[in-house]
């Protein structure tokens, strides 16, 4: 069970960081807003990444991670509760900021290509989404450093000698 998470957990990530790079790529390629015809085309493939490939691996991810943090050996692993909480910060943000933007976005623009939205309204938050899977795609190769590297972040307590009393602490 615990090398089937661990290949579950793997290949989300690398569908989770494809997904993103490839939506930056698509934003690097993104005609302006006042191109509405290819701007909406561009967006509306980008929900369809972010729809079919960012959410599902995301979601994978996060779920491996936790079902495979439940194993006691990870209990006392430093770097697996800071990936817990870099995981849940990634979920969040990865609806609020990048899944919600760029569907908001894609049906926007397929509003404006039929004359039911000012296209001037268009391409108000280009930046932040950017920005905002800049920052994931930083927190998941993070994430992927301490999964593989796997430092130790928590405090060794030195071991006592067999046959010898640990000193109580006492504060000075």
């Amino acid at each position: 069970m615990r090398r089937l998470l661990k290949f579950l957990h793997t290949m989300g990530a690398i569908g989770l960081m494809g997904a993103m790079a490839s939506l930056l790529v698509l934003f690097s390629l993104a005609p302006p807003p006042t191109s509405l015809a290819g701007y909406a085309l561009i967006r509306h493939a980008m929900a369809g990444i972010a729809n079919w490939i960012f959410l599902p691996s995301l979601a994978l991810t996060l779920l491996a991670g936790l079902l495979a943090i439940a194993n006691r050996a990870f209990h006392n692993a430093g770097w697996a509760w800071v990936k817990l909480a870099t995981g849940i910060v990634m979920f969040e943000w990865g609806f609020v900021g990048v899944q919600g933007p760029i569907e908001q976005e894609a049906s926007r623009s397929a509003d404006a290509l039929a004359g039911l939205v000012d296209p001037a309204t268009l391409g108000d938050a280009l930046d932040a989404e950017r920005n905002t899977l800049w920052v994931l795609l930083a927190v998941a190769t993070a994430n992927v450093v301490l999964g593989v590297w796997r430092p130790r972040l928590t405090r060794r307590v030195p071991a006592t000698p067999p046959g010898e009393r640990a000193a109580p602490d006492v504060p000075s």
